[in-house]
């Protein structure tokens, strides 16, 4: 299988649009040629513990109204033009993110990642659910590794903060400045969120590599 690291943040809107077109683009495949790994990025590692009111965040970040206006609207007319379901509306606040990229981590371990980074996705820009709780993070967990308990006890606790700190600046001695940033057989550097055609045409390519 060709490797594919994915370096990304839960609240990122292009990660999760770029989420969808690449598994659209594995979707009826009988084999899917990728290993997939989900790396730590955060998009405000300087975010309260307690996170912000996504409003006051995103018009501080964006210049006012009119900014915020500016930067969502392709988000917007993408999610809406490309069928992919997004209620934003719902979304009343921007967390830190550290605790949901420690349970990503700890996903990966228990052979979940990709199904817990899909329901990170879907907490945050379907249900507005806030990243930042952990007892949203314990509940949403334990459908896929261990129970609300366990997870609430790793997460009140130290275990791998200093671990998904140093990865996420490993990212930006990289070079890595925005996400998602796909990395394909630890060679291509593929940045943003890529078409269904694109992923497509690189299966396809990776197929007649190996044939």
């Amino acid at each position: 299988m060709i490797t594919l690291d994915i370096y990304s943040d839960p609240i990122c809107p292009w990660c999760y649009i770029g989420k969808v077109y690449l598994e659209r683009a594995l979707e009826g495949l009988n084999k899917n040629p990728f290993n997939i790994e989900w790396h730590p990025f955060q998009l405000n590692p300087e975010m309260p513990p307690n996170g912000m009111n996504r409003k006051k965040y995103l018009e501080k970040k964006f210049g006012g109204s009119h900014g915020v206006v500016e930067a969502y609207g392709p988000i917007l007319e993408r999610t809406k033009s490309d069928n992919i379901d997004a209620k934003l509306d719902k979304i009343k606040v921007t967390p830190n993110t550290m605790n949901a990229h420690r349970i990503i981590h700890w996903s990966k371990i228990e052979g979940c990642q990709n199904q817990i980074v899909s329901e990170l996705f879907k907490a945050y820009f379907v249900n507005g659910l806030d990243l930042g709780d952990i007892n949203v993070l314990a509940k949403l967990a334990s459908k896929y590794f261990m129970d609300e308990k366990s997870i609430l006890r790793l997460l009140t606790s130290d275990n791998d903060l200093t671990n998904i700190t140093e990865k996420d600046h490993t990212a930006r001695q990289m070079g890595i400045k925005a996400v998602p940033m796909f990395i394909v057989a630890n060679q291509y550097a593929v940045s943003g969120a890529q078409s269904t055609g694109f992923w497509q045409n690189v299966v396809k390519d990776i197929q007649t590599s190996i044939s």
